[in-house]
């Protein structure tokens, strides 16, 4: 029934328990409204003076799609610092920037998606297959690295405040979600319990039970046969009763319509939408309206008002915890400015965190490199890609740093050559390099879009490769209609044919602006594009050049923007393949170091797209291999004698095979973020002594792997894989050697009891360094236990000469293990252990020990 309007607001008082005041709200509501708000972009209700507000928001690796923000390593870099206060800190940088936006944003009155308090983030799916393109969002294939990784961010991202949440974060995707990309709509996931609850659960499990998470995403794929934002097992009886849920659980976008019409478990979209909110999904990420067929459900008896009403109760209480319906000055959030997001502070801690992440997976001597005379050749595609530090749900990155301009700062430009050599892969284009415009680019801005009147800004660039998502593109630019024009001359490697297109990627995204360029190459029939913004498959016929020879010929792009969001926008050509190689081996043997950049983009691997190429599919890749035009440029630099430094960028492991063997040296830099090419060369020069270590495992190849489509975890990641790696989980190398002494544990402990250990670590090297001290744990004689498991990790920085002891605290749940019904116990068993800086047997310096438990006991679910 709908309350007098007359009576008392209770929900307005800041004094009364939030409970009372989300029902009192929800009360008011008619049945039409109660459906409405129940949409991740809920409408407001003026008469009630509820602003309208929108669920989805992004902070996987800083605040994203909001324009300017600090721009961390993505999650599975940041994984790679094994540093529980980094991604505190991390969590911290989010709240204060996503508090910055709200805050400028609700004195706009802007409502739009993104400028919310609610992160859907971080997500801790378990990488268990290295051809999951997603597998870059997540923090590696480990439960308990993931697990407590998350919970530091999001405790750093909802606050210590006893009060308010300063935002909410959301981990995702709840749960058993991992590829493939193309069928995850329709995809049915059974593994079996002892998987369940060893390997897919204890991530989510931790994350609510000790990191309090406000909120939850279920997933697309069914489980069991029943889709995961339908699933009561999953969402009331292990979310709820087992873990002690309070929150609100949101869908993944699109995934209430998947029920009806991906997993066919309803026969209509008020059906499955009634079975969404009965099973315990609060709001919908919805794209088709879909729980605005509430209220139908309600009048066919599929769903009671009261069950709508929990749910609404739940999203109102979280908003109220946020502040939403408080006087600002009772909120301490209220005042941070947006002068808070990218500060100085944030900057530095995306450099620290850039610095971490970066594993020296090899090294024969040849880094640091030296700091005298020597010449640098830097080639690869990666090495002047902005998405190569991007990743995917990124903010924009302002002020971001290229590996190759990171060395020229530190190296000296004079000592420091280029060229690109290749592109990501044969198939599709790639950036046309600041090599082919002798003299580099000037970039002139009109604030309309027929380049008419007085510039209002002028910039010299050495190549088209921009994000301006959510950002002015100059000084003074109006992002949302303005006109650039570059110019200059372009000069090819070597005659022959080429292909030019300006890829803007995320387009102008909503709406019915448009985008239109003309490339004029001085020559050649201009090329004119116009693209609508609310069409979203169109396509166009690349610009075909031949060139007769490489004298440079007068060329321009003007680009014209009219709509309400900005684009990235990058000018990329498919060039002979030859050519590009023929460069870079020049470059290389005039050189007396090359630094090869090679690897992927998060726009070959990422979340469900539209590619089907060699070695990719969807989103996914098909082969772990290193793409082959970028093996062929390894050969050919590796075939000029010259020592090769390999730079790996990729959201996940790459294969190199016999590269790996020739190379110099390697180094795992993921997609660094806004710093990663400063904190690269500060690698390569031994500023920095190397830290990280990897949180997935670099297979030879997938061919000892199981098939993509099969969840079992047998034969998968370090804890069930025998066979033999490139590198192991854990693995990463340093400047200096660390020695491990003085293992202390007690030799027998009860089961239900704690055991502590206890190991000094020495820097027996020359130069100080961070070591990341591992524990694993085996039951050799427990039937279907993993090989080993990580169970305790400490980040410690030691001077040359200096000890330190760092102790582990194991308590129960870190000594069960799964029994065939996936119950947790801990047995009588003969414990083996390890404290090294990596696993055992790989090489890594450490210590091992035993103990026994006696006795035995089931711990809760």
């Amino acid at each position: 029934m709908l309350a007098s309007s007359a009576s008392a607001q209770l929900y307005r008082d800041p004094d009364a328990p939030v409970a009372k005041r989300a029902a009192d709200i929800v009360s008011r509501m008619t049945l039409e409204e109660k459906a409405a708000q129940m949409q991740n972009a809920a409408p407001g209700i003026e008469r009630l003076g509820i602003p309208p507000y929108d669920y989805w928001n992004e902070a996987l690796h800083g605040v994203a799609r909001s324009g300017e923000a600090t721009v961390f390593p993505q999650a599975i870099g940041m994984a790679a610092t094994f540093d529980r206060d980094l991604m505190h800190l991390e969590g911290r940088t989010v709240a204060v920037e996503g508090r910055a936006k709200y805050n400028q944003a609700q004195r706009e009155k802007n409502y739009d998606r993104y400028y919310g308090l609610t992160f859907w983030s971080p997500n801790i799916n378990i990488f268990r297959d290295p051809r999951w393109g997603r597998g870059q969002e997540t923090l590696g294939e480990d439960p308990y690295l993931t697990g407590t990784l998350a919970t530091e961010f999001i405790k750093g991202v909802q606050g210590d405040d006893p009060h308010y949440l300063e935002a909410v974060a959301t981990p995702k995707h709840y749960a058993v979600h991992s590829g493939p990309e193309p069928l995850r709509h329709g995809f049915n996931v059974d593994p079996s319990p002892r998987d369940m609850s060893e390997t897919y659960l204890p991530a989510f499990r931790r994350t609510i039970t000790q990191g309090k998470a406000e909120s939850l995403m279920c997933a697309y794929n069914a489980v069991g046969g029943t889709a995961a934002c339908a699933n009561s097992h999953l969402l009331q009886d292990i979310l709820r009763d087992d873990w002690g849920f309070s929150g609100f659980v949101t869908s993944d976008c699109g995934a209430i319509d998947d029920i009806l019409n991906g997993h066919h478990n309803a026969t209509s979209m008020a059906q499955a939408a009634a079975m969404a909110v009965k099973a315990g999904t609060d709001t919908g990420c919805d794209f088709k309206d879909e729980m605005l067929s509430l209220p139908e459900a309600v009048k066919k008896g599929y769903i009671d008002e009261s069950q709508m009403d929990r749910a609404l109760e739940r999203l109102f209480a979280a908003r109220i915890r946020l502040g939403m319906f408080d006087p600002a000055d009772r909120v301490p959030f209220s005042s941070i400015p947006i002068s808070a997001d990218h500060s100085p502070e944030h900057k530095a801690l995306a450099l620290r965190a850039a610095r971490e992440s970066i594993v020296l997976l090899k090294n024969d001597g040849a880094l640091p490199l030296a700091a005298g005379a020597q010449k640098i050749a830097v080639v690869g595609p990666t090495a002047t890609a902005l998405i190569g530090l991007e990743g995917n749900y990124n903010g924009t990155p302002v002020g971001a740093v290229l590996p190759l301009d990171g060395i020229e700062q530190t190296f000296g430009k004079d000592r420091v050559s280029y060229a690109q050599g290749a592109p990501f892969t044969e198939s599709v284009p790639v950036m046309v390099p600041r090599t082919a415009f002798p003299g580099g680019l000037t970039a002139t801005f009109y604030n309309n879009a027929d380049f008419s009147g007085d510039p209002v800004a002028t910039r010299q660039v050495p190549a088209i490769d921009v994000n301006w998502a959510g950002i002015d593109p100059a000084p003074g630019v109006d992002p949302k209609t303005f006109s650039v024009r570059w110019s200059g001359r372009i000069a090819p490697p070597a005659a022959g044919d080429y292909e030019f297109e300006l890829q803007t990627r995320r387009r102008c995204d909503v709406g019915n602006g448009s985008e239109r360029y003309t490339i004029h190459i001085e020559g050649v029939p201009d090329q004119q594009v116009e693209m609508k913004c609310n069409k979203r498959d169109q396509t166009f016929e690349p610009m075909k050049v031949h060139f007769d020879d490489t004298t440079p010929r007068a060329f321009s792009v003007e680009f014209a923007h009219q709509s309400s969001r900005a684009s990235d926008i990058t000018f990329a050509w498919k060039a002979p393949l030859g050519a590009l190689r023929a460069e870079a081996v020049e470059t290389a043997k005039d050189a007396d170091v090359v630094v090869a950049f090679v690897g992927l983009n998060a726009w070959l691997e990422g979340e469900e797209m539209q590619l089907e190429i060699p070695g990719f599919d969807g989103g996914d890749r098909t082969s772990i291999a290193l793409p082959a035009a970028q093996r062929k440029l390894l050969d050919a630099l590796e075939a000029t004698g010259k020592p090769v430094v390999i730079v790996l960028q990729s959201g996940s492991a790459i294969a190199l095979g016999d590269a790996n063997m020739r190379a110099k040296a390697v180094l795992q830099a993921w997609y660094p973020g806004e710093q990663g090419g400063r904190a690269i060369a500060d690698i390569l020069s031994g500023k920095t002594n190397p830290s990280g270590r990897l949180p997935v495992t670099f297979y030879q190849s997938t061919d000892e792997l199981p098939p993509f489509t099969d969840y079992a975890m047998k034969g998968r990641t370090y804890r069930y894989f025998d066979g033999k790696v490139e590198y192991p989980f854990g693995h990463g190398l340093s400047y200096t050697q660390f020695g491990y002494s003085g293992l202390k544990l007690t030799p027998s402990v009860k089961a239900g009891d704690p055991q502590t250990v206890s190991v000094t670590i020495r820097n027996d090297g020359k130069v100080a360094g961070d070591e990341v001290a591992q524990l694993y744990l085996s039951v050799p004689g427990r039937p279907a236990t993993p090989i080993r498991s990580l169970k305790g990790y400490n980040r410690v920085h030691l001077a040359p000469g200096e000890s330190r002891t760092v102790s582990f605290k194991l308590d129960p749940r870190d000594l069960a293990f799964a029994d065939d019904k996936g119950v947790m116990r801990v047995t009588q068993s003969a414990y083996r252990l390890w404290v090294g800086g990596g696993q055992p047997d790989t090489g890594a310096p450490g210590v091992s020990g035993s103990f026994d438990v006696t006795g035995s006991i089931a711990l809760p679910r």
